[in-house]
């Protein structure tokens, strides 16, 4: 390994094993029966690999984003580089000290405070106690919590925790570090601010490896990209021409019929054939801001076997940066179903339409008893229209940030009693330091 490469990935893979085994919520009669009708044999397994055949390098001091639609195997990527999950076959060297930032609260001990969760990640990153109380103070001024600071984690909000973990990874002084996409749980300001310390590492000669999917995030931050699609690396180079790729990916796949789609996910015991838009049993081509419509999912049962506690998942992300706004789970609603029949369809009811008139994409999959049955990204293109969604009586107004959605709220105003004037703290309140 050259003393120029900080990351050095070959013939990276990392297999799994799915199917009737991971199967749950299932009596204890029906085990025992299917263990006898087997004669004992363990239940058939199939095999998921994540990643397959990756291969790349990042020099020293070199930012790169690696980008891909939901389940394309990045954050098992990350995992493998973090050494939190062992690879199944290959490689992957790395030449430094590494601080990494997977998801809220990774490496922190909920019962111990803030400031001991510092010292602690610094003891697991092989830095000297001196070292760490000399960074502490711009570790605590960054994350923005220092009333809080001998506070337990557990007490956190994910915001102040996710304040405290990217600036653990930030500034204890690692040679790699390593951020998966956990910014989208912050604000708009602290994005920015991670984004302009994660500029300053790289400037300062640190190794950056960056999941994001926000296109824009990775323009600005990254001199190099990698593109994973279904757990291969099927583009890698200059970050604008690996976007670039990634956009025409997501291009052909709405483009595609979903019933010969080949790039899903799952055992297809059940899956899905057709998407339709629905307002009042009629099909139609957009639905409008602040308008009720159905989404209606076709699908087929491929399998003979009962298919039990069945969830249907449907997830509406931005169509220019793939910024997830809607999850919209049956099984969070209450609704799993017992059984399908072979060919049917499930509707999800959309009231009053939250999305703000723009473009978006849609995301589908199906589980039953912890099994992925099938899962698809890019399944189809959602236009919304212009509506009155606060019902004044006219189109709703146009909002420069498209990552949002709208919900129902009030305002009111009211004086404050002169008795009550010399009670108000000048201090902060809690909320704002959340």
């Amino acid at each position: 390994m050259s003393g120029d490469i900080a990351v050095d990935v070959r013939e990276l893979g990392k297999r799994y094993e799915i199917g009737a085994g991971e199967a749950g919520y299932i009596l204890l009669a029906e085990r025992l029966t299917e263990r006898v009708k087997s004669l004992g044999r363990r239940p058939r397994t199939e095999e998921f690999w994540a990643l397959r055949d990756v291969s790349f390098e990042v020099k020293r001091g070199e930012t790169m984003g690696v980008i891909g639609h939901n389940g394309a195997g990045k954050s098992t990527l990350l995992k493998i580089l973090s050494r939190i999950t062992p690879p199944t076959e290959g490689e992957a060297r790395l030449r430094g000290r590494v601080g990494a930032l997977l998801e809220v609260g990774t490496g922190f001990h909920p019962e111990l405070t803030g400031r001991e969760n510092v010292f602690l990640n610094g003891a697991i990153l092989s830095m000297k106690r001196q070292e760490i109380q000399r960074r502490f103070n711009e570790i605590v001024e960054f994350a923005d919590i220092g009333p809080f600071i001998d506070t337990p984690v557990k007490r956190y909000s994910s915001g102040m925790q996710l304040r405290l973990a990217f600036s653990v990874a930030a500034h204890l002084e690692p040679e790699i570090l390593i951020i998966d996409e956990v910014l989208s749980v912050g604000d708009l300001a602290f994005q920015q601010k991670c984004l302009g310390r994660m500029e300053a590492a790289s400037r300062e000669g640190r190794t950056v490896v960056f999941i994001s999917h926000s296109l824009p995030s990775v323009v600005q931050l990254c001199d190099r990209a990698i593109l994973l699609s279904q757990g291969r690396m099927t583009a890698a180079g200059k970050v604008g021409e690996v976007v670039d790729a990634y956009v025409g990916d997501v291009s052909s796949d709405l483009e595609r019929g979903i019933r010969d789609r080949q790039n899903r996910h799952g055992t297809g015991k059940l899956r899905f054939v057709d998407v339709r838009l629905e307002r009042d049993g009629q099909v139609i081509d957009s639905p409008a801001t602040g308008e009720d419509f159905d989404i209606v999912l076709a699908f087929e049962k491929k399998s003979t076997d009962a298919l039990r506690g069945i969830r249907f998942n449907l997830s509406i992300l931005t169509l220019s940066d793939q910024t997830p706004l809607l999850d919209l789970d049956s099984a969070v609603t209450g609704t799993t179903f017992s059984e399908v029949p072979a060919h049917g369809e499930v509707r999800c009811r959309v009231n009053r339409c939250p999305l703000p008139a723009g473009q978006y994409y849609m995301d589908l999959r199906a589980d039953a008893g912890g099994e992925r049955l099938d899962s698809l990204n890019h399944v189809a293109e959602l236009t919304v229209a212009d509506g009155d969604f606060h019902a004044r009586g006219g189109a709703q107004d146009r909002l420069m940030d498209y990552r949002t959605v709208l919900v129902d709220h009030s305002w009111s105003l009211e004086a404050v009693p002169e008795e009550r004037v010399s009670e108000l703290s000048p201090a902060p309140s809690p909320l704002a330091q959340r």
